[in-house]
């Protein structure tokens, strides 16, 4: 057996605290997607069937019971006991809970890094997203250079006490990454357009979208030196900004179904890191041969395990669980097969499960 005795748990979003009926607890499954289609449930996944198979005998239940019956003990446990539960059994030491989008909404608000953290019986940081606090300083900059400055130091500011920035990569999928940092005056015109949108309460909901502004913000991040989480969803392509890069760790999270081109981009550049959160959680009993892909290119100093969990604590548990049953099978079957030695194995699958996260995020007291 591959051991990995504790996990760090590199990017995740906190967890509810309200009880949630059978819709709502479906949303929370159906992540992007609000409702399934009509006479379709969001259990029938490989997340559904994940969460089926991992949880119910945490709560005292069988595997694969009823998606009914399952919620029905969870009412029946409450939330903070569901929590407690769930959370303690994932083997998580720490983490590192992204404060940003989807913090609260309709069906609650998320737990913090510390409250994360103490529900876990572990440790927490948190990595603040870039996009709410452009947002928060929007709400109180009297124009375009209160703005930019009072944008400046809450970067500066949120820089001395994270472990890390997140920002999303754009938000045209598909899109290539500008590998330039915008100018001064580029910056000024983006900036006095969002802000005159948000006054007169144009489209959408306030959220910052304008790709000037998601580009200063990404540099604006790298020169803190802070790694950098790059939401690369949606087909983005990140290489003309690795390549313009340097210096803090860029990490690159929600590429699936593009993980490999995500891997080769870590074998090229020395800054750049996988996250392997939604690479492996979405594809549940699929992911040892994900992670197979992943393991041809990238080297294994670059891949870092994250449930990517946000919501539900059954997506933190799930993330743990499948991520061991995957390592288990390649590394473990690589064993058996002869083609690897035992103790190499158990080394990097120390490296992916914790000791790169702890290198890349500075974790040097985090060690159980």
């Amino acid at each position: 057996m591959i051991e990995t005795a504790s996990l760090v748990d590199q990017y995740c979003h906190g967890v509810l605290t309200t009880e949630l009926g059978l819709g709502a607890f479906e949303a929370q499954l159906g992540g992007a997607a609000a409702l399934p289609a009509p006479g379709t449930t969001f259990f029938d996944t490989q997340l559904g069937a994940a969460v089926r198979r991992w949880c119910p005998p945490l709560l005292g239940l069988e595997p694969h019971c009823t998606p009914a019956r399952y919620l029905a003990r969870r009412r029946e446990l409450g939330t903070p006991e569901v929590t407690r539960r769930l959370l303690r059994a994932t083997g998580i030491s720490t983490y590192l809970v992204d404060t940003g989008p989807g913090s609260t909404g309709p069906a609650g608000e998320l737990t913090g890094a510390a409250e994360t953290a103490a529900a876990g019986a572990a440790r927490g940081r948190e990595i603040v997203r870039l996009e709410p606090l452009a947002v928060r300083v929007a709400a109180t900059a009297g124009g375009v250079g209160a703005f930019l400055t009072g944008l400046a130091e809450a970067v500066h500011t949120a820089a001395a006490s994270a472990v890390a920035l997140s920002a999303a990569a754009t938000t045209h999928p598909g899109h290539a990454l500008d590998p330039e940092p915008p100018g001064p005056g580029e910056v000024r015109g983006a900036a006095g357009r969002w802000l005159s949108a948000r006054a007169r309460g144009g489209p959408g909901d306030g959220r910052l979208t304008d790709p000037v502004l998601l580009r200063h913000l990404h540099w604006s991040a790298v020169r803190t030196g802070l790694p950098l989480h790059l939401g690369a969803g949606g087909g983005a392509d990140p290489y003309p900004f690795a390549a313009a890069t340097a210096g803090g760790a860029l990490v690159l999270r929600d590429t699936y179904p593009y993980h490999r081109d995500a891997a080769l981009l870590a074998a090229l550049f020395p800054q750049v890191h996988v996250d392997l959160g939604s690479v492996l959680t979405r594809t549940g009993a699929g992911a040892a041969g994900v992670l197979a892909e992943m393991l041809e290119s990238a080297p294994f100093g670059k891949l870092l395990f994250s449930t990517g969990a946000r919501g539900l604590p059954e997506l933190h548990l799930v993330g743990a669980r499948v991520f061991r049953v995957a390592l288990e099978r390649v590394l473990g079957g690589w064993v058996r097969d002869g083609a690897w030695s035992a103790a190499d194995a158990r080394r990097v699958a120390g490296l992916i499960a914790a000791g790169n996260a702890r290198r890349v995020h500075g974790l040097v007291d985090d060690r159980p």
